[in-house]
């Protein structure tokens, strides 16, 4: 039997978990959740083993705040000023533009909207991305360019990382670029991709004892002469940081299929040193952080277009901004709609170009 006392702690209970919490965490927009409680009630006539027992059974339920079709793009366009594309997936699929991308471009630029590319592959440079936007018929500035090659170097002059310290590279050209143009030191690269280690009795591998830091990105040269150096660097060099430009489990090498992506790379490095990264790409917030200061934009004022969920649309959610899910990369229908998905868009749609023609439908 339920005595008077653990009913007034249960009703008490009830009440404070629908005033307190539970709209606090309603309002963590980047979870993407919607938080109720109710208690488990134990009969007991014990009052303070009652009240020990209801305490701890609170089951908390969470449901996923369901994505809506966007149906009305001129009222998100007008609710915003900036919009953040994505590349892989939604721009491009390896080196093909999909279709309709240059047309909806052309009319966000003609309504006033600022237009901003943010990637998280690092095989390129800003500027040699902004060449593959001149190949592909698009007309981007460089400064309008974000990819985690150019993150890793903005991260490292963030923190003041000392110049006379060195930067070792698991990753390709477009890290080696973007921390040349920072003035800092760097190895690796590409240059070890054909370095092997020959496994003799009493081998021992020498490391540079004055790296500072393993920046890890996407790497097609990737061996194990690389997890080794990095793994010494990190492991034995003191205060030498480990810094990821992404963890993405796959990425659009060609639009055949998906590839592994950077964060195998990633995921070979911190299991053999048992540390997390510094992550600088998507959905860390370190890249919002810097393009809302940098542009002076408010971040509400975003939207956040991507194809990824648990990348792009979390990058928006974490940076408080809105969210478009774009259903013409990694991510589709019935992967938004799964019960085990608890990231919800604000909105999404089968392409970019559905901005374009959802635009001419409302008019």
């Amino acid at each position: 039997m339920v005595t008077r006392a653990s009913s007034s702690i249960v009703a008490s209970l009830n009440l404070s978990l629908k005033t307190t919490f539970a709209p606090k965490f309603q309002n963590l927009g980047f979870l993407g959740h919607r938080i109720s409680a109710s208690p488990l009630v134990f009969p007991c006539s014990n009052n303070s083993k009652c009240c020990s027992r209801m305490l701890g059974s609170f089951k908390f339920s969470v449901k996923a705040a369901s994505a809506e079709p966007l149906k009305d793009a001129n009222e998100l366009i007008n609710s915003v000023e900036t919009f953040i594309f994505d590349c892989d997936g939604v721009i491009w699929k390896g080196d093909n533009l999909i279709e309709g991308v240059p047309e909806t471009l052309d009319m966000l630029r003609s309504k006033g909207k600022r237009l901003v590319f943010v990637t998280n592959n690092s095989t390129k440079s800003r500027k040699q991305y902004g060449k593959k936007f001149e190949t592909l018929g698009l007309a981007v500035n460089e400064e309008e360019i974000f990819a985690s090659s150019f993150a890793a170097s903005a991260y490292l002059q963030s923190i003041d990382f000392p110049k006379d310290k060195k930067v070792y590279v698991i990753g390709e050209d477009g890290i080696l670029k973007e921390l040349e143009l920072a003035g800092f030191q760097y190895l690796g690269g590409p240059d070890d991709g054909n370095k092997k280690i020959e496994l003799k009795p009493g081998f021992y591998m020498e490391h540079d004892e004055n790296v500072g830091a393993v920046v890890v990105g996407f790497d097609r040269y990737f061996n194990y002469y690389k997890v080794q150096y990095g793994t010494l660097c990190i492991r034995e060099n003191p205060g030498c940081l480990f810094i990821a430009t992404n963890r993405d489990a796959v990425t659009h090498l060609t639009d055949a299929q998906e590839w592994a992506g950077g964060g195998s790379m990633v995921g070979a490095i911190r299991g053999s040193t048992q540390k997390e990264p510094v992550v600088v790409g998507k959905p860390s917030t370190f890249m919002m952080d810097y393009l809302s200061k940098k542009f002076n934009i408010l971040k509400s004022q975003i939207c956040m277009v991507g194809d990824r969920l648990d990348t792009d649309v979390l990058f928006g959610q974490n940076g408080g901004c809105k969210s478009l899910l774009v259903l013409s990369g990694v991510t589709n229908l019935s992967m938004l709609r799964s019960p085990e998905n608890p990231i919800q868009p604000d909105f999404y749609t089968s392409k970019v170009s559905d901005l374009l023609s959802l635009t001419a439908a409302s008019v």
